[in-house]
């Protein structure tokens, strides 16, 4: 069996209590070609600390200020030299050891692997993944009108076609990112597997209705006007609804 290098990419900001079960997880795979870096915010806690008792496990540490996560994001793309890249951040734990290799049984150097998370909240609830997640015949960046349909820690994303996160929206540019990389990908295998547990933070109103504002604006700009008017309609008033969008 042929295996591609896996680059994984932990991206962190003072996060001392929770990137050493995420290290932990990566250390742990069994899959026989992986490249690890970690993107640290210059943390000003004891993450480097941690960070540096796992050092030869761990291929680079890039430690500077940025500008949000998609910077870093970025920045660990540029120094990445793996044919894939899988962002798994401060928090997040890969699913089991051997997840990476059962992912990669029988592929064929796909451009765009996919699965499942499980989510858990700030309280280590579980949550449903919010959307439905299509097959590999009816995946194409189409299929992100309404969303994102996949989590990021759920992608492994072939250096064929990547591309840099656009600084322009801070809040979701994982959105703009995944349909400019899917215009580029033509072939895509979809694993049904869980890749990780995904840890996820509060949202208050006020950033919730900026992430919608600049959703708006990324669908926009791939879909056209009328049909992302369409579909934020639809979006807010399922939101109201629930409750999940306050009068603040």
């Amino acid at each position: 069996m042929n295996f591609p290098k896996i680059t994984i990419v932990t991206v962190c900001y003072n996060a001392q209590d929770t990137i050493e079960k995420t290290i932990q997880s990566v250390v742990a795979q069994t899959y026989p070609n992986i490249e690890y870096i970690v993107v640290d915010g210059m943390s000003k806690d004891k993450t480097l600390d941690i960070v540096a008792q796992y050092q030869e496990h761990v291929d680079k540490v890039v430690c500077e200020k940025d500008r949000n996560n998609y910077d870093a994001m970025n920045k660990g793309m540029r120094h990445a030299t793996g044919d894939y890249v899988w962002f798994l951040h401060a928090g997040d734990v890969a699913a089991s050891p051997d997840v990476l290799t059962k992912v990669m049984e029988g592929h064929q150097e796909e451009d765009f692997i996919y699965g499942h998370v499980q989510v858990l909240d700030e309280e280590g609830k579980e949550r449903p993944w919010h959307k439905t997640i299509p097959e590999a015949k009816d995946l194409s960046w189409q299929s992100l009108r309404n969303g994102m349909i996949i989590c990021h820690q759920a992608m492994l994303v072939h250096r064929r076609v990547w591309v840099d996160y656009d600084m322009s929206y801070p809040l979701v540019g994982d959105l703009d990112w995944t349909i400019r990389l899917m215009k580029k990908v033509k072939t895509v295998r979809y694993t049904k597997t869980t890749f990780c547990t995904f840890l996820t933070g509060g949202i208050s109103a006020q950033t919730r209705k900026k992430s919608l504002k600049e959703r708006f604006i990324i669908l926009k700009k791939h879909f056209g006007l009328i049909p992302t008017l369409w579909e934020h309609v639809r979006i807010v008033f399922l939101a109201m609804k629930r409750g999940s969008i306050g009068s603040n």
